[in-house]
């Protein structure tokens, strides 16, 4: 990948310039917390966006995206918004710069990726933040903080992309370190890095290639359900909320906003037991916490779907330790805490399975926990 960018970038600008990386994410666990003030469990992969970046002396980007074999060009100003969803990133990215009283002039640059589209590991996020970091580093010195780049990622969504998401991916792809989970408040912002060095475990992302087209928005509608449970509860997020008090006002919410309150409060929960379990080396109980997450996320939540609830089935019966939807959902992949003994029995099951019922196999990502935003070289 790294010679391929450099290659079409001398091809198309005649020049070199410098190459930047950041990475997609997992999370082990708390999923649709962000949002509610909650904790959330990631780490950075070691699958990438990379690019590589040259300032061109003019008010204008050029890039070319290597995997859409698109080039765009756009300027700088709120105007010049480019029509490519793709490129609406980049543009996002240097508008939140230059808004927050940040530089960025005119630069060319080259990108691709092996981050795996549709799976629930932010590709997105991670071209948000290699390219929020590679302007930091080159027109402004490195000044802006890591949090702050991050937060650009996140409006940028907000903002150019129409998604109104929490600010776990950005997080994870610029803060992400080697063999390390992050448990971030995403209320207070604190976070505390785990060691994660599985023994005689593996993690296993299980691709299930479907992605379900829906007709409405779900994360905004389910997003709109934990407001107004929040409200109804007087509290700023159901961070604040316990199980007692979600009964007290049962009477006063939609059957349908109480379950999605019921998947949210407990998952707060899930996730300080998985980082307890972890210190202690108990992978059973990060297992079950796992397992607990999936089925909260289908029968409550409801973003889970029959083919992604077929591999959690298969994990199941394969004695896989731990597995659940990882990602927003309606598709994209499960993850899986899999002992070393039984990876191989779990793999070939889950392929010809899923083979059987849906037509196609799922495709298998073994994870190793990595660095997140960062200079390749110059």
């Amino acid at each position: 990948m790294k010679e391929n960018i450099r290659k079409q970038f001398i091809d198309r600008f005649g020049t070199s310039g410098t190459l930047y990386a950041s990475a997609g994410r997992i999370n082990l666990i708390g999923e649709h917390t962000d949002y509610n003030g909650g904790f959330v469990f990631p780490g950075a992969i070691d699958k990438v966006i990379m690019a590589e970046l040259k300032a061109n002396g003019t008010d204008k980007v050029r890039v070319y995206s290597i995997d859409i074999d698109e080039y765009a060009e756009f300027g700088l100003n709120e105007e010049d918004a480019p029509k490519q969803q793709w490129a609406r990133y980049i543009f996002g990215v240097c508008r939140e710069i230059i808004k927050r009283g940040g530089t960025v002039k005119g630069f060319d640059a080259v990108f691709a990726g092996n981050v795996p589209l549709g799976a629930g590991l932010s590709s997105s996020a991670a071209l948000e933040s290699c390219f929020a970091f590679a302007l930091n580093n080159m027109f402004n010195d490195d000044k802006i903080d890591k949090f702050e780049l991050a937060k650009i990622g996140q409006s940028t969504e907000h903002n150019y992309c129409g998604v109104n998401c929490g600010i776990m991916d950005q997080f994870a792809s610029v803060f992400g370190k080697k063999d390390h989970l992050i448990r971030l408040d995403c209320r207070s912002l604190e976070y505390e890095y785990f060691p994660f060095k599985l023994d005689g475990y593996r993690l296993v992302l299980v691709d299930s290639k479907v992605k379900h087209e829906l007709v409405d928005s779900p994360y905004n509608k389910r997003r709109a359900s934990c407001e107004n449970v929040a409200r109804t509860l007087g509290v700023e997020t159901l961070r604040d909320a316990e199980m007692a008090d979600l009964e007290k006002i049962k009477d006063k919410i939609s059957e349908e906003d109480y379950k999605r309150a019921v998947y949210v409060i407990g998952e707060k929960q899930r996730v300080l037991d998985v980082c307890d379990a972890l210190q202690k080396g108990d992978y059973a109980t990060v297992g079950d916490r796992m397992y607990k997450t999936h089925e909260g996320m289908s029968k409550l939540y409801e973003v889970s779907c029959e083919e992604l609830d077929y591999l959690n089935d298969i994990a199941k019966e394969c004695g896989v330790a731990g597995s659940r939807i990882m990602g927003g959902g309606f598709g994209g992949c499960t993850i899986n805490l899999v002992k070393d003994d039984l990876y191989d029995n779990f793999i070939k099951t889950a392929k010809e399975k899923f083979n059987a019922k849906y037509g196609h196999e799922p495709v298998i990502y073994d994870v190793i926990v990595s660095d997140g935003a960062r200079k390749v070289e110059d």
